[in-house]
């Protein structure tokens, strides 16, 4: 669960609570033919290889575009807010780095610009910033007691939303993804489980060893309080262990190397900096401690296998976007870095 923080005036208020020029005929004059806070209705946008396709285009600031996909991944339409480059142009022969950012559960494809100056963090690159929707989908295609079917969350991100990015917007083949809670256990499957998608991969307070003890319960205990059949997501511990195996980082842990890797969680469950005074009892504390303890579980892994890492377990912090402000400030030089986005 993803606690909100909502921006007014870019002031932050904390609370409790991702073929080149195809799109052709579609805006007049690129980006700028559409006035902000208008959406248009696209008319030649290449499809994805399952029939994915860019259904609208909605300009939110100079840059800054949402988009909505009809997908058959997920069986619906859903959106992805995307930033731009100061030198993109719709009609460029060259192509991008990208940054994929992944919300955390009762959250959305917005959560990154609510609470983060991402804008302006990106501003400063050469880079596309794709915030694409997760629900509360758990980053994953769903294993619905092993017949499968939607919502495919990780077909969506990984094909679906690449494909659509690569042949529409100029997104290259250089790629990281950085995440929180929810999001950042998405970036470290996903890097696991594609291996050579990402350069690099970040997790801000994720679960990345979904099989420690207590962790099986602890998911599925949350997912059901987010209103999911949560026997549907990966199965029935144990009984369906292979498939949870299969989606665990610290299981995929050997896929991972080659790929640069960040981890932050905090571990005493006393708020930080930032933090508002809280009940000790308080959901956000009492998680951050079990997710601390489990990302020393999946630092303990990669020491096993000698996978190099930057880990950074701070101790007070609570589940909460003050940490993970500070903590994907911190890593976004190395984002950049690892993908060759030069400064704008």
């Amino acid at each position: 669960m993803t606690p909100t923080l909502r921006r007014r005036s870019r002031r932050v208020h904390w609370r409790r609570s991702l073929a080149s020029g195809a799109i052709g005929v579609v805006l007049v004059a690129g980006i700028g033919a559409v006035g902000a806070g208008s959406a248009q209705a696209l008319a030649g946008p290449v499809r994805a290889d399952d029939g994915a396709r860019i259904t609208a285009e909605k300009k939110i600031a100079s840059r800054e575009v949402d988009i909505t996909i009809d997908s058959p991944a997920l069986g619906r339409s859903v959106k992805a807010r995307l930033l731009l480059p100061a030198n993109w142009k719709r009609d460029s022969t060259a192509t991008w780095p990208v940054l994929y950012a992944f919300h955390g559960g009762q959250d959305d494809y917005t959560s990154w610009t609510r609470n983060t100056d991402i804008e302006a963090w990106a501003a400063k690159y050469n880079v596309i910033v794709v915030m694409p929707e997760g629900d509360n989908g758990s980053y994953t295609d769903w294993y619905n007691y092993g017949k499968g079917g939607t919502p495919k969350w990780e077909t969506f991100h990984t094909a679906e939303v690449r494909q659509l990015l690569e042949r529409n917007y100029h997104a290259g083949a250089l790629r990281a993804v950085i995440g929180n809670s929810s999001g950042g256990a998405g970036a470290m499957a996903y890097a696991a489980r594609h291996p050579g998608m990402f350069r690099y991969a970040a997790s801000l307070s994720g679960i990345l060893s979904m099989r420690s003890i207590g962790m099986p319960a602890m998911l599925m205990f949350t997912n059901a309080g987010n209103g999911q059949d949560p026997f549907a997501i990966w199965g029935v511990p144990w009984a369906d262990d292979a498939n949870w195996q299969a989606h665990d980082p610290a299981t995929l842990a050997p896929k991972l190397r080659g790929t640069g890797l960040f981890f932050s969680a905090g571990t005493t469950g006393r708020p930080g900096p930032g933090d508002p005074d809280v009940a000790p009892w308080d959901i956000g504390l009492l998680s951050e401690i079990a997710v601390g303890a489990n990302n020393r579980d999946f630092q303990k892994r990669l020491d096993e296998l000698k996978i190099p890492y930057t880990a950074h377990i701070y101790g007070d912090g609570r589940h909460n976007w003050p940490a993970w402000v500070r903590e994907s400030k911190s890593i976004w030089p190395t984002l950049m870095k690892s993908i060759g986005a030069r400064q704008a």
